[in-house]
């Protein structure tokens, strides 16, 4: 029965390294989205539904039950995934990012979307640039620089492609958020710059998941590693 953890952006699956030493179970698989520290396959398309579909395939070959955790567009993606799939996962878990028709993206995102300013955004995303923003958003030091040192050109441009295949995307999956039939868990960090806590409230709320939140911000598997390994271990204990 193994756990299978999903990243955002702009992360990469060592985000949930120091989740993962704070848990008692051995069965856990972090998974890379493509192109994200690793190869982008030949004729893989980085939108939102290249995604999705992607992990589904990806859980579709892992000997189940599956107990599914998400954070920042991992969430999104493994929101998708139960939607579309309900029987998919024993259990969910994600925080960070709303399915919610009154959220509006952040301003980055905003700046991602837009062609033109998009790509200058990246051309000024440095290791030193985006170190700086991360520690200054609350992610340790020693995280903020692997996390930027990782940020390449093929990351950049998926970046670039799936922000701009989701400008609607709350619009266009909310509604199936209602087909999720497994126990879910919504983690939220209540200093959360990208998405207000209400949102978190809201999504647990919408998918009668139980909700826990922490005084940090958007990076809760970086700030509070053991507090989010306690969490999931107590989910996973009650299903």
């Amino acid at each position: 029965m193994p756990a299978v953890f999903v990243h955002g952006v702009p992360d990469t699956e060592r985000v949930w390294h120091a989740v993962r030493r704070h848990l008692t179970r051995g069965d856990v698989r972090a998974l890379s989205l493509p192109g994200f520290g690793c190869p982008l396959p030949s004729g893989f398309t980085p939108t939102k539904e290249g995604y999705v579909d992607w992990l589904l395939a990806e859980l579709g070959s892992i000997d189940g039950p599956i107990d599914l955790v998400g954070h920042d567009w991992g969430a999104l993606l493994v929101m998708r995934a139960v939607s579309l799939r309900p029987a998919i996962a024993r259990t969910w878990a994600a925080g960070a990012a709303p399915l919610d028709p009154e959220y509006e993206w952040h301003d980055a995102a905003r700046m991602w979307q837009t062609p033109g300013v998009g790509e200058q955004m990246m051309a000024a995303m440095t290791p030193e640039t985006m170190s700086a923003a991360l520690a200054g958003a609350g992610v340790p030091a020693a995280d903020a620089l692997a996390t930027s040192s990782a940020v390449d050109e093929t990351m950049k441009q998926c970046i670039l492609t799936l922000y701009r295949s989701a400008v609607r995307v709350s619009e266009e999956w909310v509604g199936d958020l209602a087909r999720i039939t497994a126990p879910g868990l919504i983690l939220w960090g209540d200093g959360d710059a990208f998405v207000a806590p209400r949102f978190g409230e809201r999504m647990a709320e919408r998918t009668r998941a139980r909700l826990v939140h922490w005084d940090c911000g958007h990076w809760w598997p970086l700030e509070r590693p053991s507090e989010v390994a306690a969490a999931l271990e107590e989910h996973w204990r009650a299903a």
